[in-house]
């Protein structure tokens, strides 16, 4: 028997320039956390150009910065949303963690920092 996930469904929005991959990605992720949470990837941001008006439109409860962000530019995005939303919960991947070891240690990485994120 497995257990329900628990709390509410969490509303996961990611700044990533490549879409596609954010979606498959994210996808992995959900389906690792699926006995824990009930996570939904609901859009995505191309920049930050993109952030103010997607918080505001999909009103996600996390949003997600990829590795080709810097922390600085991960930090600006966090903050363009908590000023939409200010209890949003934050995370951004390592810097270059995708380009130094591929997709699979970014699902790992958010298999792990997201249980954390939202404990």
């Amino acid at each position: 028997m497995s257990t329900a996930p628990s709390g509410q469904p969490y509303r996961l929005l990611t700044v990533n320039n490549a879409p596609a991959r954010a979606k498959l990605l994210i996808g992995r992720v959900t389906t690792n956390l699926a006995d824990q949470y009930q996570i939904e990837h609901v859009g995505n941001c191309l920049s930050k150009d993109e952030v103010f008006e997607k918080v505001t439109e999909l009103n996600p409860d996390i949003i997600c910065c990829a590795s080709m962000w810097t922390p600085e530019e991960a930090a600006e995005m966090h903050s363009i949303a908590r000023s939409v939303k200010p209890e949003i919960k934050t995370h951004a991947i390592p810097q270059g963690l995708q380009v130094r070891e591929g997709p699979d240690a970014i699902v790992a990485h958010l298999s792990e920092a997201l249980p954390k994120l939202l404990a």
